[in-house]
This record gives structure tokens, C-alpha cells and sequence, in this order.
């Protein structure tokens, strides 16, 4: 059975108790995702984090988005380790969506299939991706129930009346897409 409209948009109301996340980040692109994650590690009067995944990218940073992704995973293992905090962490994809219909497996995205479906839509698990889309994008692929089940919050996009909408965080899986 599909979600309403009412639905969906109940699910997207600001919550008012302490939630269930996982963040997906490309912790080692660039300092905003340090904070990130050292914010929502001490936020634990609104924050359950329940895992982290390590998210691709490509610039002068990594060789390749599997190299962005390592060297995320290794900061992140890094900024628990200096947090004194644990939490699951788990590597994602080595690179970029093929393509719309095509899942990039990884221990990221099967986790997030299989964890989001211990979740509803009335206790949904939220998902807050800081970096490219991939992983998410291939656990909705794998198992589209899970849609139903979480929340995104995703850092990226921009306005429809924005002159350009090439934006980084999404371009780099449609751009490996086409």
C-alpha cells in the first residue's frame, strides 16, 4: 500500500522526542561533515545515531571515489575514536551510481536496507546524508519499502529558480549515471 500525501508529509514535521539516525558522509572531503558528525555524536538528547557510512567522492583530495569513501571511513573511525563514542561504521560505495536503476552494493547500503525496515512510518529511522547520494540512493533501489520507513535529510540541491542546478552532491551520481 502507498503512503498519501498527508501521509509523507506527516513524516517530514520536525520531531519532538529523540529520533533514530545514520549518517552518511564524505567525512574526509571536506571539514563541515567533521562537524557534522562531532555535533550529532554529543546531541544525545535529540540524537540516537545508530551508524555511520563512509560516502564517495572525487577531487584533488582522492584518487577516486573509492579512495574518497576509504579515507572517510578512516576519518570517521578517527573522530569516534577521539570522541570516545561507538557506533557502528561501515564502508559504502566504491564509486557512482551506473545509472537510475542500478544499485551499487555495499556494506553501507545493506545496512540501511535491512535497518530501515525495523522502522514506520509513524517511528520513522532518519537518514542524513552529508555527501553524495549513492548509498541511499542504492538501499532505496534494493529495497524501495524502505521509502515508507525513513526520513532523508539530505544536504544538496538548490532552489527551482536557481540559474545553474549542477550541484556537487548530486551531479557526481548523475554525472557517472549518463
Amino acid at each position: 500500500m502507498m503512503m498519501t500525501l498527508e501521509q509523507r508529509l506527516q513524516m517530514l514535521k520536525t520531531p519532538d522526542r529523540r529520533v533514530d539516525v545514520v549518517l552518511d558522509t564524505d567525512a574526509y572531503n571536506e571539514i563541515d561533515d567533521q562537524f557534522a558528525i562531532s555535533y550529532a555524536l554529543k546531541a544525545k538528547e535529540r540524537i540516537a545515531m545508530q551508524a555511520i557510512y563512509a560516502a564517495p567522492f572525487l577531487n584533488e583530495r582522492a584518487e577516486s571515489p573509492e579512495d574518497g569513501m576509504e579515507k572517510s571511513y578512516a576519518e570517521i573511525l578517527k573522530l569516534l575514536e577521539l570522541a570516545e563514542e561507538n557506533v557502528p561504521v561501515l564502508k559504502g560505495s566504491g564509486g557512482y551510481l551506473p545509472s537510475e536503476t542500478s544499485a551499487v552494493r555495499s556494506p553501507a547500503a545493506e545496512d540501511l536496507a535491512q535497518r530501515a525496515m525495523g522502522y514506520s512510518a509513524q517511528n520513522p529511522l532518519y537518514v542524513v546524508a552529508i555527501g553524495a547520494i549513492t548509498n541511499i540512493a542504492s538501499a532505496l533501489l534494493m529495497a524501495p519499502a524502505i521509502a515508507e520507513r525513513m526520513v532523508v535529510v539530505w544536504l544538496g540541491g538548490h532552489s527551482l529558480d536557481w540559474p545553474d542546478t549542477q550541484e556537487f552532491n548530486m551531479a557526481q551520481d548523475v554525472a557517472s549515471a549518463r
